[in-house]
């Protein structure tokens, strides 16, 4: 398998990047209907400004992220691009499922299945978004050492 090959399976990396700045716009319309004070959105969100503007800025910065990534055009396995991917939009979601989800925004989040499922996703995102971020940034800090593929 050529470099052009291998380079062209990061397309999913793109094609997240692409979906996540889509999330963020359509969160920056949220912030703005929350601003106006529009109804409908607010019962959407009742929580928190702040954790759909978290939100909001997290998709863009993952999608910054993610396309810094793609541009470096380094070849990634199949696991650390889409770890990268799905961890980009679970770690930005739960400020969302925050500000839709009032009770999942406490210090002590009270008992039930629902918190205590938030807490297992909210674990699990991390640990995917680390390694996927992670091992994009030590691959790619690798390949800089590798005199054939720096040009």
């Amino acid at each position: 398998m050529n470099k052009d090959s291998d380079t062209a399976g990061n397309i999913v990396l793109l094609r997240g990047a692409c979906l996540w700045l889509l999330a963020a716009l359509v969160l920056a319309w949220c912030l703005v209907g929350l601003d106006f004070g529009i109804p409908f959105v607010k019962s959407i969100f009742p929580g928190k400004f702040t954790r759909v503007l978290q939100g909001h800025i997290d998709f863009l910065l993952m999608t910054a992220l993610i396309l810094g990534v793609y541009a470096t055009r380094v070849p990634l396995p199949w696991h650390v691009r889409w770890a990268m991917v799905v961890g980009a939009f679970t770690n930005s979601s739960l400020f969302v499922l925050q500000a839709m989800f009032p009770v999942l925004d406490s210090p002590t989040p009270p008992d039930g299945i629902f918190p205590k499922l938030f807490l297992v996703c909210l674990l699990t995102s991390l640990v995917v978004t680390s390694y996927g971020f992670g091992k994009a940034a030590v691959i790619v800090l690798r390949s800089t050492f590798d005199p054939k593929a720096v040009s």
